[in-house]
């Protein structure tokens, strides 16, 4: 069940960056794995041969990470553990590691523009009509769960959506780098965290009535996080990006593009928080009672599609 954010929740559970540092923001320190000359190769082979073909190379180059990468092996399989509720076998366990890479090589296509190779379907398109039809903007969070790049498939049903991407750059992988976010016609501006104006680019992109998304899964070591159970454990998420759409007043969607075989994806959107109407609850409990909507949608799309989850890292603390 999932809560709904105008119920008064407990008392806020604010932890410090510190404790954010011990929990899940170790990922920052996890060394990238893959070669300029390995990402060259794969997209040659993509953009040649076509998706099919590239496709099928792609087993071999995730048989090679699954069994390169022990570290990320084992955090894949604590996650299996807890999504499917009992121990993953080793065919599951791979399966994970096979659509993160699935997902890798769609994007290539998808920042391009070839919609046509993909069967995508979109669930809640509604709430991104009326959020543009208001023209106020609106935020859109997602995890790193299943393909966020496949936010830009709605923008070729409604012209005139232009999404805003908020992150920080400094830890953008080699791929996001060389493939870049998506096609010149999808208008897709890169907002960079962390810096002196970022606030005012998020908040001038909301007032030309542009969305803002935002990956709300993964905490830094200098960002406060608030600890909410997540898959039967305490996890630590970051309260950032849901502060900012409270104190910009704007409402909050839930995103996710989730990979189910073959080619096909299913794009959701699911209401979350509307802090530009005043509500029962202070600022701060209404943050909180926000993000707990969130872990509450995203352990709902973990357990339905469990090998659409991307964090091959120590999510949960268990190695500390």
């Amino acid at each position: 069940m999932t809560r709904d954010p105008s119920e008064a929740p407990c008392a806020p559970r604010g932890i410090s960056p510190d404790a954010a540092q011990s929990a899940n923001a170790a990922w920052t320190r996890q060394p990238e794995r893959g070669s300029a000359l390995l990402i060259e190769m794969m997209m040659f082979l993509a953009l040649r041969l076509g998706r099919p073909a590239a496709r099928t190379t792609l087993h071999l180059i995730a048989a090679y990470f699954f069994l390169a990468a022990p570290r990320a092996r084992r955090h894949g399989k604590q996650y299996l553990q807890r999504a499917l509720g009992r121990e993953p076998t080793l065919l599951e366990r791979y399966r994970q590691m096979f659509a993160f890479a699935v997902t890798i090589l769609d994007r290539l296509y998808l920042t391009r523009g070839r919609y046509d190779l993909l069967d995508i379907s979109i669930e809640g398109e509604e709430l991104m009509r009326a959020a543009m039809e208001r023209g106020r903007g609106a935020f859109l969070l997602g995890a790193h769960v299943g393909s966020f790049e496949m936010m830009s498939a709605i923008g070729r049903r409604q012209p005139g959506l232009r999404v805003a991407l908020a992150m920080y750059t400094g830890t953008m992988s080699k791929l996001a780098l060389r493939v870049g976010f998506g096609p010149p016609s999808s208008g897709t501006e890169i907002i960079p965290l962390g810096q002196l104006d970022s606030m005012l680019r998020i908040r001038d992109c909301l007032e030309e009535g542009r969305f803002v998304g935002m990956l709300a899964d993964r905490s830094f070591d200098d960002t406060p996080g608030q600890r909410v159970p997540f898959l039967g454990e305490p996890a630590v998420f970051p309260t950032g990006p849901m502060r900012a759409a409270a104190a910009l007043r704007r409402p909050v969607i839930f995103m996710a593009g989730l990979y189910s075989g073959d080619n096909r994806y299913r794009v959701v959107f699911r209401p979350l928080a509307d802090f530009s109407q005043p509500g029962p609850l202070t600022r701060e409990h209404a943050v909180y009672a926000a993000i707990e909507r969130y872990v509450a949608l995203l352990e709902e799309y973990c357990r339905s599609q469990p090998y659409n989850w991307f964090n091959f890292y120590d999510f949960w603390g268990e190695d500390a």
